[in-house]
């Protein structure tokens, strides 16, 4: 007999869903539309902010006068106007007032960010981003379970100061969100909030452990990387090696932070459910992107109505000072551009550091390749993430390995130029050399500036694998204050700093 509460949750979930697949419809429908009435909306509001006054948003009438007027910013270019709102001043950026920071040390550097959270960007986009993410899901998987057990949410921490009677909070953005979450939400989510917001990451995933082993977890978000961290504890604790036996009802893991697939084979051999699904999602400390809309198909949707108008830069056209941007209706299937964000937070044609692809422009979906600064370029190769993990996932095929990690630079020795892969296994394959040789040809394949280099080995010498012992990186990380769902092990390196740096652990 089905419980009367749980058929009053499903009805409602229904309405819900049909609800917002009909509005995301719509801007699948009609996309130009409606980023063009975010474009107008976001003007008009931010116009009597001092950046507003500052470039006349009042007399802007289309974006190409926004274009030629405002310029392309990173962090350091905003980070003095930050630096003002940390300390309580309003109305610089945007309208609202904002009390929350989202912490973020990016992938390439160790010098933070405190990205500004609004109230309109934690309801319109973050929140929203995770109902849709919902939304989809339950739209795929009618069949769901999700609401009889827990979400297990591996967060952040964050800090409460206050500046004239006014609480402010920095930290994580997971953090902030869950301190934000409704009641209902924080009952369906585990561990506890004293637990999931500890700064203290080795206590804290030991405590995580042992609190959510006992509760009927259907659900996992967080890091792929740090999440098996977790889960190998989980399992240690209760003495298995199959998580499923742990969380027999356990059906979704929604992942995000890193590409998920060099982590896919690590999840497949924990987790043996036959109904387990994987949900990728774009979402950083600046907005939510992104999400998988299809089951069979891991490229996200781009999404269209969370107070955030897009533009893009070709990277091919990055070589000077000043930057041509294109439009969404502008962009072309395959081109790898630099992602520009213009969002309800005030960041103003924000490089946001992460490269994309379209994959298909109806609707608009997209592939995550890499980043800006997160690339090899020794001798005209230009390697990018993007190639480097595809071509690590069909060596790891072909070699039946596991990969935990890795990391890579140029290396220059005896006047030759190489690539030098620091690289931690799960399960090493058998033979190195086939496997370096799988992925040197699967390089080649993804790449053809690569494959020119390489040509009998002229300019480009065979890859360099180091195989790293098992805890390196964890080690690595930790050595460099780096633990926890918000840091990940920079991939690709022109400069050999990172590569030394765990060369010399060994």
């Amino acid at each position: 007999m089905i419980e009367p509460a749980m058929t009053i949750l499903n009805s409602v979930l229904n309405w819900w869903i049909k609800k917002r697949i009909h509005q995301i419809d719509l801007f699948v429908k009609y996309p130009h539309d409606v980023q063009q009435d975010l474009f107008k909306k976001l003007i008009a509001t931010a116009k009597d902010t001092e950046w507003g006054k500052k470039y006349d948003y009042k007399s802007i009438k289309n974006a190409d006068d926004f274009r030629s007027r405002v310029p392309i910013n990173t962090y350091e270019d905003l980070k003095p106007l930050v630096d003002r709102m940390r300390k309580g001043e309003q109305n610089i950026l945007w309208p609202e007032d904002i009390t929350w920071f989202a912490k973020s040390s990016g992938t390439t550097g160790s010098k933070s960010k405190f990205i500004p959270v609004s109230p309109s960007s934690l309801e319109e986009c973050h929140y929203k981003g995770g109902k849709d993410l919902l939304a989809i899901y339950f739209n795929l998987y009618p069949e769901s379970g999700f609401f009889e057990g827990k979400s297990l949410v591996m967060g952040g921490s964050h800090n409460i100061f206050e500046i004239s009677n006014t609480q402010y909070i920095e930290g994580d953005l997971s953090a902030i969100l869950m301190h934000n979450l409704p009641l209902w939400a924080q009952f369906k989510r585990t561990p506890s909030l004293s637990i999931a917001l500890m700064d203290e990451w080795e206590n804290k995933l030991e405590l995580m452990a042992e609190s959510t082993i006992n509760h009927d977890v259907t659900s996992l978000s967080g890091v792929p990387s740090w999440m098996l961290v977790l889960i190998r504890k989980i399992l240690a604790k209760a003495g298995t090696s199959d998580l499923s036996e742990v969380w027999p009802n356990l059906e979704v893991f929604f992942h995000g932070g890193v590409n998920f697939e060099p982590y896919r084979a690590q999840f497949e051999q924990i987790i043996s459910s036959p109904r387990m699904a994987y949900r990728d999602n774009y979402n950083a400390s600046e907005g939510f992107f992104g999400i998988q809309d299809q089951r069979d198909n891991t490229d996200l949707m781009l999404m269209l109505d969370y107070g955030i108008w897009y533009e893009f830069i070709p990277v091919s056209d990055m070589t000077g000072d000043t930057y041509k941007t294109v439009l969404l209706n502008e962009v072309e299937v395959g081109v790898n551009y630099a992602m520009i964000i213009n969002t309800n937070a005030g960041l103003w044609r924000y490089m946001i550091g992460d490269t994309i692809v379209f994959t298909s422009k109806n609707p608009y979906r997209i592939r995550i390749t890499g980043r800006i600064k997160n690339f090899i370029n020794a001798v005209g190769e230009e390697l990018i993430i993007d190639n480097a993990e595809k071509a690590l996932v069909i060596a790891c095929r072909k070699t039946n390995a596991i990969l935990t990690e890795y990391t890579a630079a140029p290396i220059f020795e005896n006047n030759t130029v190489g690539h030098q892969w620091l690289m931690e296994f799960e399960k090493e394959p058998v033979d190195l050399e086939y496997f370096k040789e799988a992925f040197d040809t699967a390089l080649k394949s993804q790449n053809s500036d690569y494959e020119a280099k390489r040509y009998h080995d002229l300019v480009l010498k065979p890859p360099k694998i180091d195989v790293m012992k098992p805890g390196t990186f964890y080690t690595w990380m930790k050595k460099r204050n780096k633990l926890g769902g918000q840091n990940k092990v920079p991939r690709l390196s022109n400069d050999r700093k990172h590569v030394e740096d765990i060369l010399a652990l060994e």
